[in-house]
């Protein structure tokens, strides 16, 4: 069985071969530092690779490197390649502006970006219309992503992934512009503001889909979609809050997503997701990921895949907060078995890292990740 007859296999909730195996893109990837490390530890060369994703500092692996672990996926795109009418305002102190007009600075010593400046801030519903917005349709977004993604689709056997044209779509690029506090209170207390700037989001959004789907959607399996809805110890918003003021602005997009391919629509959606799994399967998600274990209501994979698995498959799920970064590889084996024991009978189950890995995980650790990964996860399944 092939990559991508294995991942249909498993996306379709049958149990193919083995679990497949995910790394790259922007929710399943590798920050540059991790990366060099893991290369280093391979024996092999380690090459100045592209930033991807200048704020997550992330790399797309080589190809050598994703054969030797056993990868399942290639990611046709990060976020819709560079763009032709936009060139982000640089600043002397290692921070930058980017199209969104968002600004991003990267601490001293840090190897990410974070937001220091939310644009829309002070903003009124009435400068919605007013505000410089990105241009989805620039031509740089999808220069050559055709012909990459035909290329792989015809001449490998690989299954094949988008990501996100933008950080989030609808509720968390809304924090992103506004601010984190003020849009958690318009959701609240401005719902006139709230929902104007979700009918911008998922405008652009519909856009951004339309011109990517429209290049690649006959090739691609898995296309990405997202807004984290959770923190560590709970949601950050309520159920019904979600259903009032995100649910039906997500599902206008995701109709139109599936509307443009057959691919599957990967969630993603860090921290406490388990009380919106539901209502997510019902607007069209296919996937959730990462399943972060340490988060509330994520910690049982039994549990999970007993109340959803025969409707939602799982992706990622290995702890990347205590597990891959400060524990042995023999933790690490235990986790993998671990998880393969609780999410891929039947199958329904991909398995990679939570999140990207960062650059404090040892490459001995990701290298027994998958190791285990491929020793552990055979059909039929034999874990006790």
């Amino acid at each position: 069985m092939n990559s991508r007859e294995r991942v249909l296999k498993a996306l379709d909730h049958e149990e193919p071969d083995r679990v497949p195996l995910i790394l790259g893109g922007t929710q399943s990837g590798i920050t540059k530092v991790a990366y060099n490390n893991l290369a280093k530890y391979l024996g092999l060369k380690v090459r100045e690779l592209p930033i991807e994703c200048r704020c997550q500092q992330l790399v797309d692996p080589e190809e050598e490197v994703l054969k030797r672990l056993g990868i399942d996926f290639r990611t046709v795109t990060y976020y819709g390649g560079p763009t032709k009418k936009w060139k982000n305002i640089e600043y002397p102190d290692d921070s930058f502006r980017d199209e969104w007009g968002i600004r991003w600075k990267r601490p001293l010593g840090g190897h990410w970006y974070d937001m220091v400046e939310h644009p829309l801030a002070n903003a009124d519903v009435e400068d919605l219309d007013e505000y410089n917005w990105p241009d989805p349709r620039d031509p740089g977004r999808t220069e050559g992503l055709e012909k990459r993604a035909k290329e792989l689709y015809e001449h490998t056997d690989y299954a094949l992934a988008i990501g996100m044209p933008m950080y989030g779509m609808t509720f968390e690029r809304a924090w992103y512009l506004r601010g984190y506090v003020k849009w958690i209170t318009d959701l609240h207390q401005n719902p006139k503001f709230a929902t104007g700037l979700l009918d911008k989001l998922v405008e652009l959004s519909l856009r951004f889909y339309d011109e990517i789907l429209s290049a690649v959607g006959d090739y691609i399996q898995v296309v990405n979609v997202g807004d984290d809805l959770g923190e560590q110890n709970g949601p950050i918003i309520s159920l019904d809050l979600y259903r009032r003021m995100i649910k039906p602005w997500q599902a206008k997009l995701y109709r139109f997503i599936k509307c443009k391919t057959d691919a599957k629509l990967s969630y993603h959606g860090c921290g406490s997701m388990y009380a919106f799994i539901n209502d997510l399967i019902d607007i069209g998600a296919d996937i959730l990921n990462p399943v972060q274990p340490t988060a509330a209501g994520m910690g049982d994979p039994e549990r999970l895949k007993h109340e959803f698995g025969d409707r939602i498959c799982f992706l990622g799920a290995v702890d990347t907060q205590r597990v891959l970064p400060f524990r042995t590889s023999d933790d690490v084996r235990e986790e993998v078995k671990k998880r393969i024991r609780g999410l891929a009978p039947k199958g329904g189950y991909v398995l990679g890292a939570v999140h990207n890995i960062q650059p404090e995980v040892k490459p001995e650790n990701m290298v027994a990740m998958y190791e285990s990964a491929l020793r552990y996860g055979r059909y039929p399944l034999e874990l006790r």
